[in-house]
């Protein structure tokens, strides 16, 4: 209960702290954070890079929530 997708900025966050973290793939995570009806973002994990994609592409997923 309470999963989601993390904005932008709680995956770089993320992507900041992945050391502590574990478990990523060097490879793109999906964002919540839309730039249109079809287009949102995304982060890669091996270099930081954020820019977005059509939201029909296959990207790994990390949910978040509140605690």
């Amino acid at each position: 209960d309470g999963w989601r997708l993390p904005t932008k900025e709680e995956l770089n966050m993320m992507y900041e702290n992945m050391d502590k973290i574990g478990g990523f793939a060097d490879d793109a995570y999906w964002s919540s954070t839309d730039v249109g009806n079809l287009i949102a973002y995304r982060q890669f994990f091996d270099d930081g890079y954020q820019t977005f994609s059509p939201k029909g592409n296959s990207h790994y997923v990390r949910a978040v929530r509140a605690f």
